[in-house]
């Protein structure tokens, strides 16, 4: 039992050591990503929905390319950061688009836990919903906002 104890703490240690400052952000998120799962299961019989294993392995996927835009976000600070550098500025910050991309999809998961929660019949306090909405709204503010459909079909095209 030491020994697992030991491999777990030196695993998260040394994630920790990569991340820096991306660590708590994406530890959450894969922990909204698991409890998304798993009530979204608990809400399909609710929603008189089938549950299958393509549907299953179609979250799954989801939950990992979730990941992925981290991983992007992590990409772009990193050319920031390089292009800052070339003009000879120094940033301060690191992660800033990766944790900005992550805080906005651990919304989007507590969005998606609260209405699986409130299809299984569990009645929320109103302001829950409301809260979380507003923290998303102001990420997005943080983050320029979001994107409309020809901007999207724009960079999607291109």
């Amino acid at each position: 039992m030491d020994k697992m104890k030991t491999t777990i703490i030196t695993v998260f240690t040394a994630l920790s050591a990569w991340l820096g400052i991306l660590a708590v952000p994406m530890l959450l998120l894969i922990l909204v990503n698991v409890a998304d799962y798993g009530t979204g299961l608990a809400a399909a019989k609710y929603r008189g929905q089938k549950i299958s294993s393509y549907r299953g392995f179609l979250g799954i996927a989801k939950k990992v390319c979730m990941w992925l835009l981290v991983g992007v976000g992590v990409i772009v600070d990193y050319l920031i950061t390089y292009a800052a550098q070339q003009a000879g500025v120094t940033l301060s910050f690191g992660y800033a688009v990766a944790s900005l991309v992550a805080v906005w999809l651990i919304c989007n998961e507590i969005i998606s836990i609260l209405e699986n929660i409130s299809d299984i019949g569990v009645a929320l306090p109103p302001f829950l919903l409301k809260l979380v909405g507003n923290l998303k709204s102001q990420v997005e503010g943080k983050g320029g906002g979001s994107l409309s459909k020809a901007d999207k079909d724009s960079i999607m095209n291109e």
